[in-house]
């Protein structure tokens, strides 16, 4: 762990009671979505909005990137904010509804019951988003500041709030008539809130944060942030309007080109960081987040291609799978797993060492995992996404098979590394 990271965050953190069980959460989470995916693998290319694969999207999204990124939040707004968090009782709060919620909305999407599982689990989902957005917005009005970074954070939250209420309107819609279309008619709106909302703008600008922070770089340039956020939610707003009010498909292109510049000059923002950067030599866990940036052009590149299969009437279902796939199993998670390791280490060890630092040489951050199984783990991931990304663009039904498998043995050797993280003792050298 950068000592960069660590003197930043020594006086201003939050207790690990609240961060950590959202960790442990989001990796049981990939564990469970990794191996309903293998179990999946003979009916995932019929249709995006069949029951197994609603649950798969929405444990990955939920349970694996949201639970991970609320609880990484939980620790870095402290940062940002430089005072402590407003209330850590609102954050196990927030938790606990969550980790209620979402596996009630996942059950009911998998056995496809809109009856009070997935409504419950819709309620008590937008309650922890409720009470998670309370608990940020009070910390970060305690500091006078401004700060773009907490500005994205805030943005970015209220989207995610929007995402989960239309997602229980969806709910309710199969049985309520509250919408004038069908509930699969508004899915594309409902996930592009959630992905352009919530992650994509979250991940600008964390990432704008943590990037430079963790390659101990120099650089900074503000203008160039609010110039990206602007141009993200400038892109988002006319993508809802165009969807809501307009039946020309072609409109689409005006938002994704906003929204597809934004992503070039946050790749631009992330380059100059890189280039900037006082220590030469990149970490394992920093090459993996620096090549989920890279990442993030790709679907851009396959929602062209599907803008252009809807002009010219050819509804391809493995393009729309891609692309969802990629978002989840690829961008999210190529974040999720570089990242983990780059700030859940000084966690631990904030937890086991802090009160020993003194009085005597401890480990550093960076020696609580073992790095052997990261190297597998990403190993196994990389080629994994690639054949199962492979696999459904061809349609051929034993390299999606591969893919999962290696993608599931990438999610054990995640989980194997948390829980030693999780259950590190104190040892001195």
């Amino acid at each position: 762990m950068d000592s960069t990271f660590v003197s930043k965050t020594n006086n201003k953190t939050t207790t690990w009671k609240v961060v950590l069980p959202f960790y442990g959460y989001g990796a049981i989470s990939f564990l469970i979505a990794s191996f309903l995916l293998v179990c999946s693998t003979n009916n995932i290319t019929q249709h995006y909005f069949q029951p197994n694969t609603l649950a798969i999207v929405h444990l990955m999204a939920l349970g694996w990137g949201t639970m991970v990124i609320l609880g990484a939040s939980h620790q870095l707004v402290p940062v940002l904010i430089e005072q402590e968090l407003y209330s850590n009782k609102l954050g196990y709060l927030s938790f606990c509804l969550a980790a209620i919620g979402i596996p009630l909305l996942v059950y009911g999407f998998y056995i496809f019951d809109m009856g009070w599982p997935s409504k419950w689990g819709g309620r008590l989902i937008i309650l922890a988003i409720i009470v998670y957005l309370f608990n940020i917005a009070k910390s970060m009005s305690m500091r006078k500041q401004e700060n773009i970074h907490t500005v994205f954070l805030i943005t970015a939250t209220i989207w995610l709030l929007l995402t989960a209420i239309i997602g229980l309107m969806l709910i309710y819609n199969f049985t309520y008539p509250l919408m004038p279309l069908n509930s699969t008619d508004y899915l594309p709106l409902h996930a592009h809130i959630g992905i352009i909302g919530w992650f994509l703008l979250l991940v600008m600008g964390v990432g704008s944060k943590l990037i430079p922070m963790f390659l101990i770089s120099k650089y900074s340039n503000n203008k160039l942030l609010w110039l990206i956020f602007s141009l993200v939610n400038i892109g988002l707003l006319i993508f809802i309007c165009i969807f809501l009010y307009s039946s020309n498909t072609l409109f689409f292109v005006f938002p994704i080109f906003s929204i597809a510049l934004a992503v070039v000059l946050f790749v631009f923002y992330c380059y100059n960081s890189y280039q900037n950067r006082v220590r030469k030599k990149v970490d394992k866990q920093m090459k993996l987040t620096l090549l989920s940036i890279l990442m993030m052009v790709i679907p851009i590149i396959f929602l062209i291609v599907i803008i252009l299969l809807f002009i010219f009437q050819n509804d391809n279902e493995l393009i729309i799978i891609s692309y969802g796939f990629i978002i989840f199993f690829g961008w999210i998670t190529a974040i999720i797993l570089g990242m983990t390791f780059k700030t859940l280490p000084f966690i631990i060890w904030n937890k086991v060492y802090h009160l020993l630092a003194g009085k005597g040489v401890t480990p550093n951050p960076i020696e609580l995992f073992n790095h052997t199984i990261f190297k597998y783990m990403a190993l196994s991931y990389l080629f994994g996404f690639i054949l199962f990304t492979i696999g459904l663009i061809i349609n051929y039904q034993p390299i999606i098979l591969i893919g999962s498998i290696l993608l599931l043995i990438c999610s054990i050797l995640y989980n194997w590394n948390i829980i030693m993280l999780l259950i590190h003792k104190p040892v001195k050298k």
